[in-house]
């Protein structure tokens, strides 16, 4: 048997030991007073559902280590237990948190609202970039989704969901206007980076990637880029023809430590992105940190 399976047997088992139904069409009931129990599979869409939902909601987040590589990541019997007990999930999709799929099944309900944010924006494929939050001219889409799934689990607020929703939106406009600052002053520049997480934001930005395509989808996989992958790579770097190198510091291997040393002996500025956002942060804060560093490092 195997350490996933194991673990999910585990976690089946520690939710009927709590009293969960498992039985297949089994459901929880709906929440009856104080604050809507919200599960978020990442920390960052946890906070915006925060923010939108204000005191109305208590969010859990299962993805919120920041030092963790989420690629690896096994959920605990307290994450089942807390999607047993939520009326509205969230989740990103497209295989990126393939283990929330697995929480939902163990713990069945007829009354639970699933916000995808993949479904929501229409993103499909095995080959598709799953880092979704780091599309910032679609964040207003998933903030949307994300506060009509509030107001249908919580319909008595629903109006102080659309203005939380207004709110966070206002919000985004120093990270647009970032973003826009940087299309306009190095659009086209060309850049790379380990493995695709910036990959949405780098398209907003009018940055053109020439990574390897092989390489990087080897690094998000958690597999060995071929040796012709690599070399491809590190010429690249070498050869001094991308501006900056954007590096995931949540997903380090030897090969990517190696390949971030070449940026920085050819002079390449190297900017580190997460997966995951960093506590005390806001994703409002956190994106627009990284943005900026982005245009410091082209800019230098």
């Amino acid at each position: 048997m195997s350490k996933t399976l194991i673990g999910y047997v585990a976690l089946a088992v520690g939710l009927a030991a709590a009293g969960v139904g498992l039985a297949a069409g089994g459901s929880s009931s709906p929440p009856r007073g104080g604050p809507v129990a919200v599960v978020a599979a990442e920390n960052f869409y946890g906070n915006i559902a925060s923010q939108i939902g204000g005191a109305h909601v208590a969010v859990t987040s299962v993805l919120s280590d920041p030092n963790a590589d989420p690629h690896l990541f096994e959920p605990g019997t307290h994450n089942g237990l807390a999607v047993s007990q939520a009326a509205l999930v969230i989740q990103n999709g497209v295989g990126y948190d393939s283990f929330m799929q697995k929480l939902e099944d163990a713990a069945p309900s007829s009354h639970r609202i699933v916000v995808t944010v993949a479904g929501v924006l229409g993103v499909t494929g095995a080959d598709a970039n799953p880092h979704l939050w780091y599309d910032v001219p679609e964040l207003g889409r998933i903030a949307s989704a994300i506060a009509s799934g509030l107001g249908r689990a919580d319909p008595a607020h629903r109006r102080d969901y659309r203005a939380g929703l207004a709110r966070f939106d206002r919000s985004l406009r120093a990270l647009r206007r970032e973003v826009a600052a940087i299309r306009a002053r190095f659009g086209g520049t060309p850049v790379a980076y380990t493995e695709p997480v910036p990959g949405y934001l780098l398209a907003a930005a009018g940055l053109r990637s020439l990574t390897p395509a092989a390489f990087a989808r080897a690094i998000e996989d958690g597999s060995e880029p071929s040796p012709q992958s690599v070399a491809q790579m590190t010429a690249l770097l070498s050869g001094r023809r991308v501006r900056v190198l954007v590096y995931n510091d949540q997903a380090v291997s030897p090969i990517t430590s190696r390949i971030r040393a070449a940026a920085r002996a050819a002079g390449i500025p190297v900017i580190g992105v997460s997966e995951t956002m960093p506590p005390g942060e806001s994703f409002q804060a956190w994106q627009l940190g990284q943005a900026r560093a982005l245009e410091r490092a082209l800019a230098g």
